[in-house]
């Protein structure tokens, strides 16, 4: 069996800058744990590498867009590739978001080099700009080949000829495997083995005592003797639902009123399939083009209610039938609606959001009424409070809109150098309050670049709505918990923690920065 393998370069980073609508021609990279995954083309031309630490990244390329990791929006924007190749050669396999196998096509197309060129020229005609092809005996050989491609071309490996061609092949080649691949290939360079002809000649006992299964694994395939197979993947099924207009709708109350079928359909169908949706995308056409579209997530997953409500709040104006700007799409829909759509792009089994014993009524009682809420108000005026990573309270804490799950959030379980301690304060001011601290003599106590007090703290004032004027003798102190975050994007510079408990009992978490004291907490 001959192999053909499609590899779309650098696919995180393409998906990313789409979805941000950045130009394709962007310097960017994809993080995760702060540690770049991928990069593109312009990124590596300043210097930037896969492994690199993000301020080793940015030092390199300061105009870098920094893209988070999202291999649910790589797949997703992976579909439309697989739809493509699957229409010309069924059994299309995604080992990847960029990169997919499938049997090399046989006389059907003539040749192999015919066949590449044929599955290349589609993906090119749907806006797929970089795509090489490479074709072998197995997988990992022809990976490589469609890595050593030019743009919108092929390389094919004679049959037989897979160890050969990967004799010559750089170790760096590994590094494509994640970092499992990158440390192997810092141990293989630094035993003077550059080349996979130089592994594949160890002996086989020799390569697992010390590099282990994995090492064994590469060795198989830098003798050109990979096992590996792929799984034919199994189309998704068509779960999408629209309704069409004729004529156009003006009125937002009529669009809501007649999609309410639609909704009903949407949800029936993943049903009977077992499913529910907790990510939809709503989408509103007019004169043929999409003019609002919006990606809603659900805590729970969405009913046709919940869908009706989305669609209200989605094109509900200020002043005129329009919608709000997210996503990156929408912006001011002025003209009738001829068309909306629901796009699944989060499904589940449904048996994972079963009800509880006693059911659910309670929780459905208050989601309906705060919808209600929401559809008086609009739906980014009620909000719930989470939490998230960070080192000053302030910083731990944001809202989202009700209905909506978190998404971007800082981790909770990272270290956190210079995070305030416990116990957490009980009052955290939305506005800061006034502050200010003083020495014995009087002098202004302040926090060097270094994180050392200038002096110690003995009588401070709270400046704020309710609190009591006046000067009070500092009981106990503790800080300070310096940090300086983002200071290379202008961020607020070093800043100072301190708890500070007042000769009354009550307890403060003042906060030192540039601009003077301010008082971020308050602890009961």
């Amino acid at each position: 069996m001959r192999v053909m393998v499609v590899w779309c370069p650098d696919w995180p980073v393409v998906a990313g800058l789409a979805e941000g609508e950045h130009a394709a021609h962007t310097s960017a990279a994809v993080l995760s744990a702060n540690i770049v995954e991928a990069c593109n083309q312009p990124a590596r031309a300043e210097g930037v590498r896969r492994g690199q630490r993000r301020r080793d990244a940015q030092a390199r390329c300061p105009e870098l867009v920094l893209l988070a990791d999202n291999p649910d929006r790589d797949a997703r924007a992976f579909e439309p590739v697989l739809a493509v190749v699957e229409d010309l050669r069924p059994g299309v396999a995604a080992l990847r978001p960029g990169l997919l196998a499938v049997r090399a096509p046989g006389s059907w197309f003539g040749t192999e080099e015919n066949a590449a060129a044929t599955v290349s020229q589609a993906l090119v005609e749907s806006a797929v700009w970089d795509v090489r092809i490479g074709i072998a005996d197995d997988l990992f050989t022809a990976e490589q080949s469609a890595r050593r491609a030019r743009l919108q071309g092929w390389e094919v490996v004679a049959p037989g000829g897979s160890a050969a061609y990967l004799r010559g092949l750089p170790v760096d080649v590994l590094e494509a495997d994640g970092p499992e691949g990158r440390e192997v290939v810092s141990l293989l360079k630094r035993l003077g083995l550059p080349t996979l002809g130089d592994l594949a000649a160890l002996p086989a006992d020799a390569v697992e005592h010390r590099l282990g299964r994995y090492g064994a694994t590469v060795r198989r395939r830098a003798r050109g003797e990979d096992a590996a197979v792929f799984a034919a993947r199994t189309p998704p099924p068509e779960l999408e639902a629209e309704v069409a207009f004729e004529p156009p709708l003006e009125s937002v109350e009529a669009v809501t009123f007649s999609v309410r079928t639609t909704a009903e359909r949407f949800v029936t169908q993943l049903g009977s399939r077992q499913l529910v949706a907790t990510g939809v995308r709503v989408e509103a056409e007019a004169d043929g083009a999409i003019v609002s579209a919006r990606t809603w997530l659900h805590p729970r997953y969405f009913g046709a209610r919940d869908l009706v409500d989305r669609v209200h709040w989605q094109l509900q104006p200020d002043a005129g039938l329009r919608s709000r700007k997210t996503s990156g799409r929408g912006g001011g829909v002025r003209a009738p609606i001829e068309r909306v759509r629901f796009v699944p792009e989060t499904v589940e089994p449904a048996a994972a959001h079963g009800e509880a014993l006693w059911g659910g009524g309670s929780d459905d009682l208050v989601e309906r009424g705060v919808a209600r809420v929401q559809g008086m108000i609009g739906f980014d005026a009620v909000r719930r409070p989470v939490l998230q990573g960070g080192r000053g309270p302030a910083s731990r804490q944001t809202s989202v809109p009700w209905g909506e799950r978190p998404v971007g959030l800082r981790p909770r379980d990272r270290p956190w150098p210079g995070r305030v301690p416990g116990p957490p304060p009980v009052r955290v001011f939305a506005d800061p309050l006034g502050a200010e601290v003083v020495d014995e003599v009087g002098h202004v106590v302040s926090v060097t670049e270094r994180g050392a007090v200038t002096t110690e703290p003995r009588r401070f004032r709270v400046v704020g709505a309710g609190q009591r004027p006046g000067w009070q003798p500092v009981a106990a102190w503790a800080g300070p918990w310096p940090a300086d975050e983002s200071w290379w994007a202008g961020g607020a510079g070093l800043r100072s923690w301190f708890q500070v408990v007042g000769a009354d009992g009550q307890a403060w978490l003042l906060l030192c920065g540039a601009d003077g004291w301010s008082v971020e907490a308050g602890y009961d």
